[in-house]
């Protein structure tokens, strides 16, 4: 095999992770932005940070790339909170950050 077949052998899939990478972070931008619009808490930073990746099966049996994101949030400008998105694929696995507190009317 002749060495620029090779490269291109090991350079498309490495497009390809890189480009299913940032689509993945945009939706988890998306995602993080909307949890703390409906908290009514403050997004901070403005951006999500890859913790992890891996490969998992989806709901399908598919092996697909799950990436951890990591964001921050704030309650009133002075705290600072993390939440985690974990997306498979480019789909919304799971989320754990900001909830909206449900005040009761005592």
């Amino acid at each position: 095999m002749s060495l620029p077949l090779i490269l291109l052998l090991c350079i498309i899939p490495a497009i390809a992770f890189w480009i299913s990478g940032r689509a993945a972070a945009e939706n988890a931008i998306l995602h993080s932005r909307e949890a703390c619009k409906q908290a009514g808490v403050q997004w901070l930073d403005q951006s999500v940070h890859q913790l992890r990746v891996r490969l998992r099966r989806n709901a399908e049996g598919r092996l697909c790339w799950e990436r951890q994101f990591r964001f921050e949030y704030s309650h009133g400008g002075d705290d600072r909170h993390a939440g985690l998105i974990t997306m498979l694929g480019s789909q919304l696995s799971s989320l754990v950050g900001p909830m909206r507190v449900v005040e009761s009317a005592d």
